[in-house]
C-alpha cells in the first residue's frame, strides 16, 4: 500500500520568499518513494549537522503551491543519524535535569525498564497544552523541572524527554511528521513529533503527548495510542541550513517560509493523506 501526503501552501505576497520543507524519513514503518512539488520550482538544500536534505521551494509571489509526499509500506531502519547527540540550546541538558535522570537509571532493573522509567516521569511533569511560552524559552538549556505540572505540546514534551534519555546515556531521537487522527478522514491541522530509543539494538517509540490527550497517565511504548496514522518528514533539533542564512533552528516538520536573515515564517496550510493499493509514482 502507497501513503499521498499532500500539502498545500497558501500563497505569500512578498517576493523572495522560499519555502523550506522537509523530502520525507525512512523508518521502520515506511520508505519514502518520492517527492514533488507543483506550482514552483525547488533545489535540494543541505543540513550540515544531520545530513538531511531539504526542498527549497521558490514560489512566484501570489501563487499557491502543493507539496506530495509518497510513502511505501515496507519500512527498514531509522537513519544512525537520528542517535547521533548534538549539543544545541534544544538538546543540552542542565546539570540537576541530568543528575535526576541519572537517579531514574539507578532504581531500574536494567536499561529497558529505565528507559520506560524516564518516560514515565516525564509524562507526570507535563499536562498537553500550547504554551504561550514554553518552559525553556530563552534558554540555553533544557531546565530541570523540579514540581507541579508544565503545560507543553508535543514538541515541548519531547525536548524535556530527549535531554533526559541523552543525559542518562541512552540513545534517543526525534522524529517529526504528520498524524491523521481516525476521526477526521485524512486530514490533520498541523505537524506531530514523537521520540524513538534504540537499546542493545532494540528500538522503540514513545508518544507521550497522544496518552496525555487520552487520559492514560501510564505510558507505553508503540505508536498510535490515539487512533489514527502518520507519516514521518524530518529528524533532530538545532539543525544549520547554511545556505539560507540558518543556524540552530529548533526543527523541521511543517514547511516555513524562511526570510532573507534566515529567519522562519509559518506557513498557511492544508495537510491530507490518502491510501493507494498500487504504485502511483509513475
Amino acid at each position: 500500500m502507497i501513503t499521498i501526503v499532500n500539502v498545500h501552501v497558501g500563497a505569500h505576497c512578498s517576493a523572495g520568499r522560499r519555502l523550506l520543507a522537509p523530502t520525507g524519513l525512512p523508518t521502520p514503518q515506511q520508505s519514502p518513494l518520492a517527492f514533488g512539488v507543483a506550482g514552483a520550482g525547488f533545489t535540494l538544500t543541505g543540513e550540515t549537522r544531520t545530513g538531511q536534505m531539504a526542498a527549497l521551494i521558490s514560489p512566484e509571489p501570489g501563487v499557491e503551491v502543493e507539496l506530495n509526499y509518497q510513502f511505501s509500506g515496507q519500512g527498514g531502519d531509522y537513519p544512525e543519524a537520528i542517535f547521533t547527540p548534538r549539543n544545541s540550546r534544544y538538546t543540552k541538558a542542565a546539570d540537576d535535569l541530568a543528575t535526576d535522570a541519572l537517579r531514574i537509571v539507578d532504581t531500574a532493573r536494567d536499561g529497558h525498564a529505565a528507559i520506560e522509567a524516564i518516560v514515565n516521569d516525564v509524562a507526570e511533569k507535563f499536562s498537553y497544552g500550547h504554551p504561550e511560552i514554553r518552559f525553556n524559552d530563552g534558554l540555553e538549556e533544557i531546565p530541570f523541572l523540579s514540581c507541579g505540572l508544565t503545560e507543553g505540546s508535543c514538541v515541548d514534551i519531547n525536548t524535556y524527554l530527549i535531554a533526559c534519555l541523552r543525559a542518562a546515556g541512552f540513545e534517543a531521537g526525534y522524529v517529526t511528521g504528520y498524524f491523521f487522527p481516525e476521526e477526521k478522514n485524512g486530514c490533520c491541522d498541523d505537524m506531530h513529533c514523537w521520540v524513538v530509543t534504540r537499546y542493545n539494538g532494540v528500538v522503540l517509540e514513545w508518544d507521550i503527548a497522544h496518552h496525555l490527550k487520552l487520559g492514560r497517565p501510564r505510558i507505553c511504548c508503540g505508536l498510535n495510542p490515539k487512533p489514527g496514522d502518520r507519516a514521518a518528514v524530518a529528524h533532530s533539533m538545532g539543525l544549520d541550513f547554511p545556505e539560507i542564512g540558518v543556524s540552530g533552528a529548533k526543527l523541521i516538520g511543517e514547511p516555513v517560509w524562511v526570510g532573507a536573515d534566515g529567519t522562519f515564517e509559518p506557513a498557511e496550510l492544508e495537510i491530507s493523506r490518502i491510501f493507494h493499493d498500487t504504485d502511483p509514482v509513475s
